[in-house]
């Protein structure tokens, strides 16, 4: 088993700072699930709704930003009412494992998910694999024109054409990978380059995605799958926005959705089938067919125009690594990003 880091994620949020939504009570009779959902209500919601409606379980979410949510469960501890953390990203549910806060994924549930898209000790489970891209403005530039590494982003060939979302999770977790894959001193270097080049930051990535589409920035900094849902909804033909895939590069790395069962629920039955539902083939086939997200489990295909997962995991990575994120976010902070 891996030795785990003790960590903190930033964020000095208190519970009632925390705007949460959440569902309607439920019925008293009714046995209920309480998961604190760090991605999008619009992305998870129908297939909570599916599991709802097989199990029979209730689903008390609450919706908000994994950075704030896990700061918030760290902030509660062993008092939170979460029973299950749904999160965008790897580096949040490491954390959250580090303070000794998640129980073990039931070794026949962690088995399903194979190395390298889940963690090494069984603390949390991979549920879908995300791949950090650059859409650029595909009438003002061609691929070829599109740097093949966030490294040259900082020159002043871009400056002010670059969009990116700092808030975000997983804009964070590359920039823990660009600290474990390039080390710290370049870690530190390219933050206060990109922050000194007046990038146009933004609430999350579906924004940084729009000013690319409109032909208001040249550059941005997403995951892949925001490109092929509004693909999806206005033809591909239609998008002037474009992808580049940076297969090996800190800026090109695969990353996961995950979940982790609380401390507390670790006898729960119910928050062993919620988990078991987001592994099943039917909720994988949902994160393909309504997400384009990649799948972790094997035997179910990824989105057509993918290219294949084993092709962009940089080998260098261990994703258990991107535990520190507290220490990226403290970068970003003290750059002025957020």
């Amino acid at each position: 088993m891996r030795a785990r880091r003790g960590l903190a994620l930033a964020g000095g949020l208190t519970a009632a700072a925390l705007a949460l939504t959440g569902c309607t009570a439920p019925a008293d009779d009714e046995e209920t699930l309480t998961v604190y959902v760090g991605r999008a209500e619009s992305l998870v919601g129908p297939l909570i709704e599916q599991f709802e409606e097989e199990s029979g379980i209730r689903v008390e979410a609450r919706y908000a930003a994994t950075p704030e949510l896990a700061a918030l469960v760290l902030e509660e501890g062993d008092r939170t009412p979460a029973e299950v953390f749904l999160s965008q990203d790897a580096g949040a549910l490491g954390a959250l494992a580090d303070a000794g806060l998640v129980a073990p994924i039931p070794a026949d549930l962690a088995d399903l998910i194979p190395d390298g898209f889940t963690s090494q000790d069984d603390s949390w489970i991979g549920v879908t694999g995300r791949a950090r891209v650059i859409a650029y403005d595909g009438e003002q530039l061609a691929e070829e024109d599109v740097p093949d590494t966030v490294d040259d982003l900082t020159a002043d060939e871009w400056r002010g054409e670059v969009a990116f979302a700092p808030g975000n999770a997983s804009f964070q977790s590359f920039i823990t990978a660009l600290r474990v894959l390039e080390g710290e001193d370049a870690a530190a270097e390219w933050v206060a380059g990109m922050a000194g080049n007046d990038p146009e930051l933004t609430e999350n990535n579906l924004a940084s995605l729009d000013l690319v589409n409109s032909g208001q920035v040249q550059l941005g900094l997403i995951n892949h799958y925001y490109w092929f849902r509004q693909a999806a909804e206005v033809g591909a033909e239609n998008m002037r926005a474009q992808l580049k895939f940076l297969p090996g590069d800190p800026g090109g790395i695969v990353n996961v959705t995950g979940a982790a069962i609380m401390q507390g629920a670790e006898d729960d039955a119910a928050a062993r089938a919620f988990v078991e539902f987001l592994v099943s083939e039917q909720a994988q086939r949902y994160f393909v067919e309504e997400t384009f997200e990649y799948p972790l489990l094997p035997g179910v295909d990824a989105p057509e125009g993918l290219p294949a997962i084993e092709s962009l995991v940089n080998p260098g990575l261990d994703l258990s690594d991107l535990d520190s994120v507290g220490e990226s976010q403290r970068l970003l902070a003290d750059n002025g990003l957020i």
